[in-house]
């Protein structure tokens, strides 16, 4: 048995944020299923969004944000990130780390995508992410602990209150865990899908769990899919950032027709979900989308991850020609949290892209995700920096149940439930296809699964009834949006007015759309 003050299960920004603000006051421990960089901040590529020049203000960045968000956004949560934002920047730069600059020392700002302002910092060109990251663990060097290939397969939940985790490692062996506070940064669940730019370790586990554990999800149907995804003989090789676009490249066909004149005010710079359903348009018509890079002078300069992307595929950037398609990238929805990382599970946090405050709406403005990672990480550390130490009551765990050891769970394969996902949950939805894709769903052992039956199952069976709990509540709440908006987009039902869009309402008890009624719910919108 092991007491640890925090635990935090990931390994992303969100995750090294928060340790680095709190290693100097509590016992901090890091769990991650991988290693410290199977993440998706090791990933990112575009930068951080913040309003940092004198040209530029909190307002603009708020009204991009909302305005991306398609209205749906908190819109105190995302004051809290573009004011909040700038002044940690900067803490950042006066702590060691450098972003791209001109010689003079300004920064050298790009834009992408719904950003009418030149607002986004970049490091290392096209490799922000792994710079950042290198960043915050040089800062974390012997003062946390950090478990790589420790999987948290259940939340230890006691008189409602989360106090702890049990793991298991590589090998099987099982662990438990108990803190105070118990914070969730596991990121996305791009990995459900079979074209994604996330990690394929990123396959929603820290929403399973947490709905296993009893907490409230909201907004799960909105999945941002990412229009540049290097795709080439029906192979993805990663992501192609919305910065090369910001630069001037344009999205062509085969025959040079550019797709997105006349589609959007704001061209190939359009939100992200506009240009990825255009462009899976022509894709389904079978023509082939490429990004025309010709004007980008010094492009393996300007862009030396994306290069060796390129090269892998054995593109010649001479020809000037990317070919790319759309993939799952980000969700918006998730663990249902307040500003302050608090879930509706007392002793249970999350922060990062598994959480959901309701910052990005239905869709997120480029260049957001890793911005709020620095700023909501930065709200839980003051919030718990308050609280005072607690003493934990463990408790004896209860015995097992016997219906996982006496019966031969039947599950589907990852594969299986990825291309389940891509056809029929994909950058475009409909009734029927959302339906048959519930119906198959249940057809497997899951829903009755509970953290009695876990100490019997291989990491392998959690594994997939992670994946399958996570589809399932995709799939079940994208049925209950009966509107297309943002990263949800139902063929049957079209886009509203947005002054016509209304609140989210919840659903409570409702069978078909939680099997714990009384302990839990989903928020859906009212139609």
């Amino acid at each position: 048995m092991n007491k640890e003050n925090v635990i935090i299960i990931g390994s992303g920004l969100a995750a090294l944020t928060l340790a680095n603000r709190l290693v100097n006051f509590k016992n901090v421990i890091l769990l991650t299923k991988g290693n410290r960089d199977q993440n998706n901040s090791c990933k990112a590529q575009g930068g951080i969004a913040a309003a940092v020049s004198k040209s530029d203000n909190w307002k603009s960045h708020m009204a991009d944000t909302m305005t991306a968000g398609c209205q749906y956004n908190n819109k105190q949560a995302v004051r809290v990130l573009v004011q909040k934002g700038p002044n940690l920047i900067r803490d950042l730069v006066e702590q060691g780390l450098e972003f791209d600059h001109d010689a003079q020392g300004n920064f050298l700002l790009g834009r992408e995508g719904a950003h009418h302002e030149r607002r986004i910092l970049h490091a290392g060109g096209d490799a922000t992410g792994k710079v950042l990251m290198e960043f915050m663990h040089a800062q974390l060097v012997d003062k946390v602990a950090i478990k790589e290939g420790e999987t948290v397969i259940d939340l230890l939940v006691n008189n409602g209150r989360c106090i702890g985790v049990i793991t298991s490692n590589q090998e099987g062996e099982r662990s438990t865990y108990y803190a105070q506070h118990t914070i969730l940064a596991t990121g996305g669940c791009g990995a459900l899908y079979q074209v994604t730019s996330n990690d394929s370790s990123v396959a929603g586990d820290g929403l399973a769990l947490a709905y296993r554990a009893g907490a409230s999800l909201s907004d799960l149907e909105f999945i941002q899919f990412h229009p540049t995804m290097l795709y080439i003989n029906n192979q993805c090789y990663g992501l192609v950032s919305e910065a090369v676009r910001g630069e001037g490249a344009i999205l062509k066909t085969g025959n040079g027709h550019n797709i997105m004149k006349g589609v959007h005010v704001l061209e190939d710079l359009a939100p992200r979900d506009v240009v990825a359903r255009e462009i899976q348009k022509h894709i389904s018509k079978g023509e082939n989308v490429y990004l025309d890079i010709s004007m980008i002078v010094n492009f393996e300069e300007k862009f030396p991850t994306i290069t060796q992307l390129c090269e892998s595929a054995n593109i010649d950037l001479a020809e000037a020609k990317i070919p790319v398609a759309p993939g799952a990238h980000f969700h918006m929805g998730g663990v249902k949290t307040n500003q302050l990382g608090e879930t509706t599970l007392p002793g249970l946090y999350a922060i990062g892209e598994v959480a959901c405050n309701g910052v990005h709406g239905a869709n997120r403005l480029a260049s957001n995700s890793l911005l709020e990672g620095i700023v909501f990480s930065n709200l839980l550390a003051e919030h718990l920096l308050t609280q005072t130490n607690a003493q934990l009551v463990r408790f004896k765990i209860k015995d097992p149940s016997t219906s996982a050891k006496n019966k031969q769970l039947v599950l589907p394969n990852a594969s299986d439930l990825k291309k389940l996902m891509t056809d029929y949950v994909g950058i475009e939805r409909n009734q029927s296809g959302l339906m048959h894709a519930k119906q198959w769903l249940e057809k497997y052992d899951f829903l009755d699964v509970n953290s009695l039956d876990i100490p019997y199952l291989t990491n392998e069976e959690i594994g997939i009834i992670n994946r399958l709990t996570c589809c399932w509540l995709i799939v079940t709440s994208a049925l209950s949006r009966t509107e297309s908006r943002g990263g949800h987009f139902r063929s049957d039902f079209p886009y509203r007015d947005s002054s016509r869009w209304g609140d989210q309402q919840i659903i409570r008890n409702n069978k078909e759309v939680t099997r714990f009624e009384e302990m839990k719910y989903i928020e859906v919108g009212n139609g």
